[in-house]
This record gives structure tokens, C-alpha cells and sequence, in this order.
């Protein structure tokens, strides 16, 4: 293990590391953070994306051996103190695991599709611009095993550090891409023999009596305003039953409940 140890937090070996919370809004040109013990697992252990370094808290170090021997043996550990970690990060790292992971270039949408068994359910967001929303919905999405998570041009970044975070990892695992022309990406879905379902307060089916096509695509729409009206119309039109005067949940708990019933069928 090729462990380095960082005295000071300008050191230019962790400038990927300095004020994490002010760089999550402008970018990484190209990376991403990578944040907890479980995450740091899967972003080892997948293989979908490459890791660059980490930054271990040392006090964390002999119980993160495991996992960071599944790296490259010449893979950067930097180790510091508590102190200089919080000099680094710009806040306390009281997980004190972090990582810089690199995005590569991410598969066109279709070819992502195109790719997918010939069962096969995917999820399609559009206009989810809510982090703790995305990262539960990717957390969804692997606990109920779908294969792929579609995105439109509005929906927030699934490799944003937060996001990544809720997910516990999940985003790390779950394959996906963006789109933008999404009329264009619907006709795509069709010619490769997707059923295609939105879930609206208003659907035209209860999702209990919704069959599971062989490859389902599952659309969710962004809280208040849902999806747009015209792919509404487009699509087969599913609700999940609410008490009296009472109209809707939270997507991420709305699309636990729809993967589990269409994962489980």
C-alpha cells in the first residue's frame, strides 16, 4: 500500500481534496468525490470508474486496509491528522474517508439501452434536480435491481458528492446516462421493445394491477410539477393510491414503491 503521509493542507499532492463544499458548486474538470467507507468499497471494488487517490483520516487507516488493498499497489493514500484533514476539506471530516474518483466519458444513452438484457427494467428521470432525491432513487434503483437509470439535461449530477452519499454508493454501481431530446428517447425505447410507464399521481392504473412487461422503462418526474403533460399523454399512466385528501410522496419513496412492485414481478 502506498500510504503518504500530509503535514500541510496546501500541499499540492491533495489539491484535488482543498474546500470540497465550495468546488461541488463550479466542478472538477472531469472528477468526483467519493465519500465514506462503503463508497470507497464500491468505487474500488466495481471497477465502473477509475480512482485517482484517497485521503484517509489516520486513525482510520489500519480498519480501511481491506478495502484499500483491493487498489493498485502504487494507488496514493495520503494520511493526516485530524486537524490538517479539516484544513483540507474546509469543514470536520468526522467520517474521515475520502476519494477522488474520475468520470471518464459516460455511454450515449441509447447504446446503454441497446446493451440491457432482454428483461430488463430502467429507470428514466426527468428533471429531478434534488440531490438527497437522486442519490435515494440510485439507492433504489440497486436495492430492486434495475439495470440502467436514464436522465434528462435538467437532472442534477448522480456523481455530485452528496448525491454519491446518499446513495451509498449506489451511483457508483448502477450504469447510467443522460439524454437530451427526450420525444427522441421515447422512440428509442420504443424500436428497442420497452413498455413505458410514468407514475403520476393522476395515472390511469393503480400500480397494483400494473403487469411487469418483459423490459420496462419507469419514468419519474421532478416533485410539485411532475412530469411534463405531454409525455404524460405519450405514456401508460400509473398511481400509487393515497388516503383520502392526501395527493402524493416524495419521489424517492414513490419509486421505492414502484420498483419494488415491478422488480418483484
Amino acid at each position: 500500500m502506498n500510504t503518504i503521509p500530509i503535514d500541510d493542507p496546501r500541499d499540492p499532492r491533495v489539491a484535488a481534496y482543498l474546500d470540497i463544499r465550495e468546488r461541488d458548486l463550479v466542478g472538477r474538470q472531469g472528477r468526483f468525490v467519493a465519500e465514506g467507507k462503503v463508497v470507497l468499497d464500491l468505487l474500488l471494488s466495481t471497477g465502473r470508474f477509475s480512482a485517482e487517490s484517497a485521503l484517509i483520516l489516520e486513525n482510520r487507516l489500519a480498519g480501511l486496509q481491506p478495502i484499500l488493498r483491493k487498489a493498485p499497489s502504487d494507488f496514493p493514500v495520503y494520511v493526516a491528522a485530524g486537524e490538517v484533514m479539516d484544513r483540507i476539506a474546509g469543514f470536520h471530516m468526522h467520517r474521515g474517508v475520502l476519494a477522488i474518483g474520475m468520470r471518464g466519458d459516460p455511454p450515449p444513452a441509447e447504446l446503454l439501452m441497446e446493451g440491457l438484457p432482454r428483461h430488463a427494467l430502467a429507470v428514466v428521470l426527468v428533471g429531478i434536480s434534488n440531490h438527497d432525491n437522486m442519490g435515494a432513487i440510485f439507492r433504489n434503483a440497486a436495492a430492486f435491481g434495475a439495470d440502467a437509470v436514464l436522465l434528462d439535461r435538467t437532472c442534477c449530477d448522480p456523481l455530485y458528492r452528496k448525491a454519491i452519499r446518499v446513495s451509498v454508493g449506489a451511483a457508483l454501481k448502477v450504469p447510467f446516462a443522460s439524454f437530451d431530446d427526450t420525444a427522441a428517447f421515447t422512440a428509442t425505447l420504443d424500436r428497442l421493445g420497452f413498455s413505458q410507464f410514468a407514475l403520476s399521481p393522476s395515472g390511469s392504473t393503480d400500480i397494483r394491477d400494473a403487469e411487469r412487461p418483459t423490459r420496462l422503462a419507469l419514468y419519474l418526474g421532478t416533485e410539485g410539477e411532475g412530469l411534463p403533460h405531454e409525455l404524460l399523454a405519450r405514456l401508460h399512466t400509473v398511481r400509487i393510491n393515497m388516503a383520502e385528501g392526501f395527493d402524493s410522496l416524495n419521489v424517492a419513496a414513490a419509486s421505492a414503491i414502484a420498483l419494488h412492485h415491478f422488480s418483484a414481478r
